[in-house]
C-alpha cells in the first residue's frame, strides 16, 4: 500500500487528474476501475475522481510495490532523466525568474518546448528535474504555460503549483500579460507599425499564410472560417541599410505569426528557412554561422490582473542573445545601451 498526502502545491485539481499524473502508465479506465473497487481511496473513502483535492487530503493506493512502480513509470522516468542529464550535462537550466507558483526560463534555440515523441527531450524535462532537485517535498508535476517553436529561443513559463499553472496558462490564453520578442530582419525597418490581418495554418505543410483585412473581406464566406484574426506590433530598435533589429509586441499568438507577418510586410526574419530570404540567409550563414531564425522571446510583463498575488507588474527580460550582438556588431549597427533601451521600449 502507498499513501500520499496532498500538498498545497497539488491542491485545486480534480482527483482523477491527480491520479492520471501519478500513474501515467495505468490508463484512465483502469484508474476508474480501481476507484470503484476502493483500491484507491481519498480520505479513507470511496471516490469517483470528480472530487477537488485540497492540502492535507490522504490518498491511499492498495497496489503491490511492483504494480505501483509499473503504472507510475517510476523506473523508466528515472532512467530517462539520468541518461538525459548524462548525455547533455553541459546544459544548465537558465532560470530568469522564480516565485512560489511559477518560474520563467530562457529556452535555447534548437530545444523543444514539449515532447513531440516519447523519446524527445524538451525544456519541460529540465524544468521537472530542476523543480524536483529544489523542492523534493513536492509531488506536483510541473507543466509549461506557453510554447515556442524549436528554433525560437527565449522565455518559457512553467507552473510549479496547480495555482501557478492554471493562473499563468489563463494569462496567456486571455492575453492579460504582455509578450515581447526581438528579431533581426532583412532591410531597413524604421517605422513603428501595428498591423492586423488574418492567418490560416496549413497543418499538413506546417506553414501559415497571411492575408490583409481587405483580402479577407473578399474571401468566400465558406472559407473565412479557416482564418484567424491576428494583431502584431513592430517597433524598430536599430535600423541599418541591409538589416534591422526589431522589437515585436505579440498581441495575438497564432502559429508562426511573427515570422509570417514579417514576410508578408517584406521584412523577413534573418535565418528563417521557411518564411525568409534564401540569399540573405546564406550571407548570414557564411559570415556569422547563423543556421536558424533570429527570433527571441525577450520580455514578459505580468500585471496583477494576470497574477493577483502581486501588487505591481512583474517584468522579466533576458540578455540579448550573443548571436544577435555578433551580427549587429559585424554589420556596424550596434550601439551601447541597447539592452536598457529594449527593456524600456513599449
Amino acid at each position: 500500500m502507498k499513501e500520499f498526502t496532498i500538498t498545497s502545491i497539488e491542491e485545486g485539481q480534480r482527483f482523477d487528474k491527480y491520479l492520471i499524473k501519478l500513474l501515467p502508465e495505468a490508463g484512465k479506465s483502469f484508474i476508474y476501475k480501481m476507484l470503484r473497487k476502493k483500491n484507491i481511496t481519498l480520505n479513507n473513502k470511496k471516490a469517483d475522481g470528480s472530487e477537488k483535492i485540497i492540502a492535507g487530503d490522504s490518498v491511499k493506493i492498495f497496489f503491490k510495490d511492483d504494480t505501483f512502480d509499473k503504472f507510475s513509470g517510476k523506473a523508466d522516468i528515472s532512467l530517462n532523466m539520468k541518461n538525459h542529464l548524462i548525455s547533455d550535462s553541459s546544459y544548465k537550466l537558465d532560470v530568469q525568474y522564480e516565485n512560489e507558483d511559477f518560474l520563467v526560463v530562457n529556452k535555447p534555440s534548437g530545444m523543444l518546448s514539449q515532447k513531440a515523441a516519447p523519446d524527445d527531450i524538451s525544456i519541460n524535462e529540465f524544468i521537472s528535474a530542476y523543480i524536483s532537485d529544489n523542492n523534493s517535498a513536492s509531488g506536483f508535476k510541473p507543466g509549461i504555460c506557453n510554447r515556442l517553436d524549436r528554433n525560437t529561443s527565449g522565455l518559457v513559463v512553467a507552473g510549479k503549483t496547480m495555482y501557478g499553472l492554471q493562473t499563468m496558462s489563463m494569462a496567456f490564453h486571455d492575453r492579460t500579460l504582455l509578450k515581447y520578442y526581438i528579431c533581426i530582419v532583412k532591410g531597413c525597418f524604421n517605422t513603428s507599425v501595428k498591423l492586423s490581418g488574418y492567418l490560416k495554418k496549413d497543418i499538413n505543410k506546417n506553414i501559415s499564410t497571411i492575408i490583409s483585412d481587405e483580402e479577407y473581406e473578399r474571401e468566400d464566406n465558406r472559407k473565412k472560417s479557416e482564418f484567424s484574426p491576428i494583431n502584431t506590433e513592430f517597433i524598430p530598435v536599430i535600423s541599418g541599410q541591409n538589416m534591422s533589429l526589431v522589437k515585436v509586441h505579440l498581441i495575438t499568438g497564432k502559429p508562426h505569426q511573427i515570422r509570417a507577418h514579417l514576410m508578408f510586410t517584406g521584412f523577413p526574419v534573418a535565418g528563417d528557412h521557411k518564411y525568409g530570404d534564401g540569399q540573405f540567409n546564406k550571407y548570414l550563414s557564411v559570415n556569422y554561422g547563423i543556421k536558424s531564425q533570429m527570433l527571441h522571446a525577450f520580455q514578459l510583463i505580468i500585471p496583477p490582473e494576470a497574477y493577483p498575488k502581486t501588487e505591481k507588474d512583474i517584468s522579466i527580460s533576458t540578455l540579448i542573445p550573443k548571436e544577435f550582438v555578433d551580427v549587429l556588431k559585424g554589420e556596424d549597427i550596434w550601439r551601447p545601451g541597447i539592452q536598457e533601451d529594449l527593456e524600456a521600449l513599449r
